[in-house]
């Protein structure tokens, strides 16, 4: 299943995109991602049977403004340096655990909204990243269980004020700007991409691509990131974590290449589709 929220008619809703049609899903009660997440298996299984009605109401794709699939991530877990030519590119060692940090739900915009760059920041980045949406919750989970967890996976872009980020030792302030976290456009069901790890990535700014890996690339797959972070805090339904970004991103390019008013940026990912947002100069 492709799970969306969208905004149609002045009034938000959670459905199913499906053939150029989305369905929304109040009336099989859950008017939203996080009332899908929380109800787990048996959630998937009431959506399962609200598609089989043929008196279920649709709305044409194109008649909706798509908004992130998860509006209110209680925890953004984004991982750094995931990539082995990625940490190579950006002059850092490569990490013996996860290097994690937080990006501020604040920061969460949909497909096609616009990046807005900031005027304290002269170094704005772009980082193609596929994450995974916790369902059901844990602490301590075993790697082999990490399956039982994910309700889906997205697109993220870490957009990152690299200046900002790297003035300290700290990374989530530069990570975390009004906008700098777009997400989308859809969540993709684990039972429609089986293995994670083996999906095409790539990013393109007005059709040039700078970045273009493989998920089986990742230092620290799944399973370990599942097991690590919740052996220090929990996972609850709706948490979100984003599993790095691979080489070919500004900061590593030579000359390096910061992001510019006017850009269209692409993120494809294999199995999830494009997340697709344009860039604007901040208007105060």
């Amino acid at each position: 299943m492709r799970l969306v929220n969208f905004r149609s008619e002045n009034r938000t809703e959670f459905g199913v995109e499906q053939d150029g049609q989305v369905l929304p899903l109040r009336s099989a009660g859950y008017a939203s991602d996080l009332d899908f997440l929380v109800a787990g298996e048996e959630g998937r299984f009431a959506v399962r049977q609200h598609l089989d009605r043929r008196d279920a109401q649709r709305v044409p794709l194109s008649d909706v403004h798509l908004l992130s699939p998860v509006l209110k991530p209680g925890k953004i877990l984004c991982i750094g340096l995931n990539y082995r030519d990625h940490a190579v590119e950006s002059k850092m060692e490569i990490p013996r655990v996860p290097t994690v940090f937080l990006k501020l739900p604040s920061a969460v915009i949909g497909p096609d909204a616009d990046i807005v760059l900031p005027r304290n920041s002269a170094q704005p980045d772009y980082e193609a990243e596929l994450a995974a949406v916790i369902g059901k919750p844990g602490k301590d989970i075993a790697a082999e269980d990490w399956e039982q967890h994910v309700a889906g996976y997205t697109i993220l872009n870490d957009v990152s004020a690299r200046d900002v980020q790297l003035a300290t030792s700290q990374w989530s302030l530069g990570k975390s700007f009004d906008t700098f976290c777009p997400i989308g456009p859809a969540i993709v069901t684990t039972d429609e991409i089986r293995d994670p790890h083996t999906l095409d990535i790539r990013l393109a700014i007005d059709g040039e691509v700078l970045q273009h890996s493989n998920t089986r690339e990742l230092i620290f797959k799944l399973p370990d990131l599942i097991s690590y972070i919740s052996s220090i805090v929990p996972l609850e339904a709706g948490d979100i974590i984003s599993t790095g970004t691979p080489a070919g991103v500004g900061l590593g390019r030579k000359p390096q290449r910061w992001l510019r008013p006017g850009e269209q940026i692409e993120i494809t990912i294999e199995g999830i589709g494009t997340l697709r947002n344009r860039t604007v100069a901040a208007s105060f």
